[in-house]
């Protein structure tokens, strides 16, 4: 019988400090380290905080307050059966910066993470230092891409997901294995071959299959596409459609099959000052297949924002 581990399995030790967050209306999970101007790390789809465990030291380590966040129905964050909608999540993020006592952070968020960083930068530009996005898009510029055949068919997976039930005993079969597939099918070729691949996803499959991930983290492209169809969908569009206030920074692989290329670049039509960097041998997990090069771009572009 496959086992179901307990959210504190994600509480990996490491020289950062776990700590409960009311935010929100809810508790989230946050590893943090390092004193300075924070810089709040957002995670994407199966993922969790985790995923930044380079680019916590490497901040903290460079005179940033690094905060590394478990995303509502993540890790060892709360699990409601609601809210995972954009307007909440944004509050979320929003709520987060404020409970930890800031004025305002640099977000960082890789894919949802990433479309999650633009959100808040439009919806509470005040909260928002900068916005740095690694493998993901602005959602509009998401939303107009998959109407072409090239992202239409990077997106197949967000239209699998919309069935019931079916997605999530997907994911947690034979040990959330999907999990791995995914990692493999999105990462460039150079990282999948390596020892480290192999001990990362091993991490993202265990934190999978916490009681309430799956569905929760389904949940999110539920709400994304459903949206499309109903008023709260339009609302949200509009409310990102006046130019972005935030700097921004992007970082994305040539080899990117979950998020194209050209997807990514079509963002500046919403922020046209963007900084946008293209990694050729490097997939959809920047921060995760070149750590060193993604942490060096990151605090680049962090110390000139702060200057």
């Amino acid at each position: 019988m496959q086992a179901t581990p307990d959210p504190s399995i994600v509480r990996i030790d490491g020289p950062w400090t776990h700590r409960d967050v009311s935010a929100n209306g809810i508790r989230l999970h946050v590893a943090e380290l390092g004193d300075g101007p924070m810089v709040l790390l957002l995670h994407g789809f199966a993922e969790f905080w985790w995923t930044w465990h380079h680019q916590l030291t490497a901040l903290a380590d460079a005179g940033f307050r690094a905060v590394a966040v478990d995303l509502r129905g993540y890790g060892d964050s709360d699990k409601p059966p609601r809210g995972y909608d954009a307007w909440t999540l944004a509050g979320d993020v929003g709520g987060l910066i404020k409970s930890l006592g800031a004025r305002k952070a640099h977000l960082v968020g890789h894919a949802w993470g990433g479309m999650l960083a633009w959100t808040v930068g439009a919806l509470h530009p005040r909260l928002v230092s900068s916005v740095t996005v690694l493998g993901g898009a602005h959602p509009l510029a998401l939303r107009r891409a998959v109407k072409r055949p090239g992202q239409l068919r990077a997106s197949g997976h967000l239209f699998r997901f919309q069935a019931p039930m079916a997605p999530e005993k997907w994911l947690v079969k034979d040990d959330a294995s999907a999990v791995e597939e995914l990692f493999r099918n999105w990462s460039g070729p150079q990282w999948t071959d390596s020892a480290d691949f192999a001990e990362t996803v091993r991490a993202f499959r265990q934190a999978m299959l916490v009681p309430g991930v799956p569905h929760s983290a389904l949940e999110y492209y539920r709400w994304a596409f459903r949206a499309q169809f109903r008023g709260e969908g339009r609302r949200f569009s509009e409310a990102l459609r006046g130019r972005f206030a935030p700097r921004v920074l992007q970082l994305h692989g040539e080899e990117d099959r979950c998020i194209l290329p050209d997807t990514a670049a079509a963002s500046r039509r919403w922020a046209p000052d963007a900084r946008l960097e293209r990694w050729p041998g490097i997939g959809h997990f920047p921060h995760l297949e070149a750590p060193d090069r993604t942490s060096a771009a990151l605090l680049e572009f962090l110390r000139t924002s702060e200057a």
